[in-house]
C-alpha cells in the first residue's frame, strides 16, 4: 500500500536539454607509461570546452573503464554543475560501443563530439555548427583543416564539382606550420611530414561565401543527431583501429565531410603541449597542488602526524 503522494507529481515543469550536445569519450585505464599524463590532458580537454564554447549546449562525458583517479575528477565536476550528463561504464566497450551509447544517449539536435585528448580553441563549436547548416547535406565537420585520406571524402569532391555557385580550390592550401603542428602530435617526423606534404594537397570550397576544407575526421567533429542514427549500430571487435567505419559509411550514404578553414582544435595525444606544462610549472597554485599531494602521500602523512603527537607529548602530556 502506498503512503502518501510522489511530490514528483507537483513539480510544474522539467529541465530542457540544449540544442547542442558536446559529448567527450575517455579511457584512462592506469596512470603510468603510455597513460602518465593522460588525466591532465582530460582536464585540459574538459578546460577549454568550458573555456571556449560560444553557443549554449549540455555536457557529456562516456567515460570507457576509466581508474579510479580519472572518475573522481568526472564525478567531482558533475556534481559542480559542469557535467551535464556522465555515463561510467564498467568496463571498456572500444570506439564504436561508445559511440553507440553516446549517439543515442546525446539529447541535443547536434552531437559535438570529441576524444579527451583535443584542445578547443575559441569560436570553435559556432564556427564549426555554422559550417554544418550552411553547407547542404552535410555530415561531419572537424574542427580544424588537415590532410585526410580522399577516399573518404569523394562525394564531397562529387559535388562541388556538379553544384553551381561552389568554387573549388586545390594546391598546398593549408599553411605548412598547421599542417606539420597536427601530423607531429600524431607521433611523425618532420621528415616524414614534409615529404607527404610536398606529395599531397588540399582542396578548398566557397559556398554561400563561406569557406571549408575537404575532409573530416572521427577524432573530433560536429554533425546532426539524425545524420548520425542512420549508421548505428557500429559493430566493432576490437578497442581501435576500426574507427573509420564512420568516415567510410558517411561518404559511401554522400554526406559532405567538412574541415573549417582555420585551426580551432589541436590533437594533444597523451602530453600536455609544453606551453600548458610551463606555465603550470611556474603556477604557485600548481607548486601548491603538488606539495599537498606529498604531504597527503601515506608514508608522509603517517610519519609527519606521529612526529607531531611526539612532540606534543614532550611539551604538554608528559609534563
Amino acid at each position: 500500500m502506498r503512503v502518501g503522494q510522489n511530490p514528483a507529481k507537483f513539480v510544474g515543469e522539467v529541465a530542457k536539454p540544449q540544442r547542442i550536445t558536446v559529448a567527450v569519450l575517455t579511457y584512462i585505464p592506469f596512470l603510468s607509461g603510455f597513460f602518465a599524463r593522460t588525466l591532465d590532458v582530460l582536464k585540459l580537454c574538459l578546460g577549454s570546452i568550458w573555456e571556449t564554447a560560444d553557443l549554449p549546449y549540455d555536457l557529456l562525458v562516456f567515460d570507457n573503464g576509466s581508474c579510479a583517479e580519472a572518475r573522481e575528477v568526472l564525478r567531482q565536476a558533475h556534481g559542480e554543475g559542469r557535467i551535464q550528463f556522465l555515463v561510467l561504464s564498467e568496463k571498456n566497450l572500444g570506439k564504436g560501443g561508445a559511440w553507440n551509447v553516446i549517439f543515442a544517449a546525446a539529447p541535443g539536435e547536434i552531437i559535438a563530439y570529441s576524444d579527451s585528448d583535443a584542445l578547443f580553441y575559441p569560436g570553435w563549436l559556432s564556427k564549426s555548427v555554422r559550417v554544418l547548416e550552411t553547407y547542404p547535406n552535410v555530415g561531419m565537420v572537424t574542427s580544424r583543416p588537415f590532410r585526410t585520406p580522399p577516399e573518404f571524402y569523394s562525394n564531397t569532391l562529387a559535388w562541388a564539382a556538379q553544384t553551381h555557385g561552389v568554387q573549388v580550390e586545390q594546391g598546398q592550401l593549408i599553411p605548412w606550420e598547421v599542417l606539420f603542428e597536427f601530423d607531429r602530435s600524431l607521433g611523425q617526423g618532420e621528415v616524414e611530414i614534409r615529404k607527404r606534404y610536398e606529395r599531397t594537397s588540399d582542396v578548398r570550397l566557397s559556398y554561400d561565401l563561406l569557406p571549408a576544407y575537404v575532409g573530416a575526421s572521427h577524432w573530433q567533429f560536429v554533425a546532426k543527431k539524425s545524420v548520425l542514427h542512420q549508421f548505428l549500430p557500429f559493430e566493432m571487435d576490437r578497442p581501435m583501429g576500426q574507427v573509420r567505419q564512420l568516415d567510410q559509411r558517411m561518404n559511401e550514404a554522400g554526406y559532405l565531410r567538412l574541415m573549417t578553414a582555420e585551426p580551432l582544435a589541436m590533437n594533444m595525444s597523451n602530453t600536455p603541449p609544453m606551453a600548458y606544462v610551463a606555465r603550470t610549472a611556474a603556477d604557485p597554485s600548481h607548486r601548491r597542488r603538488r606539495r599537498n599531494r606529498l604531504l597527503h602521500a601515506q608514508w608522509v602523512k603517517r610519519g609527519l602526524l606521529a612526529l607531531y603527537d611526539r612532540i606534543f607529548r614532550w611539551y604538554y602530556a608528559d609534563s
